[in-house]
């Protein structure tokens, strides 16, 4: 059977206890450094001159980008642990993060639309940033869907490992698309002092955010192979 043993799986779902017991504590601190930078962003930082209070999207469009390619960074990295180990928790790490980071960066590319309403004037524009995002998007949409098909979970954990890998490659294109295609997306923006502070705030609360959702992801993941795992080995036992 092409499935971990249950001794497996509990050593496994042990080397990630450590990382689980900091969930609470990270959904603390994440509640706190939200709560701390929305107060930021509407009290301390002041309003753009120009945007307005539209701008003030800005400070949760950046982070939830940001985040979403450490995440896909994340997948990347594990998928080639994967391979190189064969160790399920690398392969339930690669999945998890691709979720999340795939629901951040769908966040991202809505939050930058209604700044763009507000910017430019369109809900849209297939500028080169904006393009190559929802590219990313439907990729790693495709990653996890293959994370999904009814094939044994060998095999689907060796090709969604090959696709997290490949899929990343698309990850610094986004980033550098403003600076080598610079059509309507800005490759910069300066910001005053009170701004930067701010954004440094935003960007620490995702951040504990992101590991939050990670490890309840990753947890759900490893508990849903256990119990599959166990109810096989019943099964079989019951059979035999």
């Amino acid at each position: 059977m092409d499935m971990m043993t249950d001794t497996d799986m509990h050593t496994e779902r042990g080397i990630a206890g450590r990382f689980f017991s900091l969930i609470p504590a990270l959904a603390l601190a994440a509640g706190l450094a939200l709560t701390l930078s929305w107060t930021m962003i509407f009290v301390y930082a002041p309003r753009e001159s120009s945007l307005g209070l539209p701008q003030k999207i800005f400070y949760m469009h950046m982070p939830l980008a940001w985040w979403a390619f450490c995440g896909f960074f994340v997948t990347f990295a594990a998928s080639l642990a994967y391979l190189r180990s064969g160790k399920d928790h690398w392969d339930a790490l690669a999945g998890a993060a691709g979720e999340v980071s795939l629901l951040l960066i769908a966040l991202s590319i809505a939050s930058g639309s209604i700044w763009a309403k507000a910017s430019w004037g369109v809900w849209w524009t297939w500028d080169a940033r904006l393009t190559t995002a929802l590219v990313m998007c439907f990729v790693y949409a495709g990653y996890l869907i293959v994370r999904r098909l009814d094939i044994a979970p060998r095999r689907k954990a060796k090709i969604s490992a090959v696709i997290g890998i490949a899929a990343f490659l698309d990850v610094p294109l986004v980033f550098l698309s403003a600076r080598l295609w610079s059509y309507i997306h800005p490759p910069s923006i300066s910001l005053e002092p009170e701004m930067k502070m701010t954004l440094t705030v935003c960007l620490v609360s995702f951040a504990f955010l992101w590991a939050t959702l990670i490890g309840l992801r990753l947890k759900l993941e490893l508990d849903e192979r256990l119990l599959e795992t166990m109810l096989a080995d019943r099964l079989f036992g019951k059979g035999s």
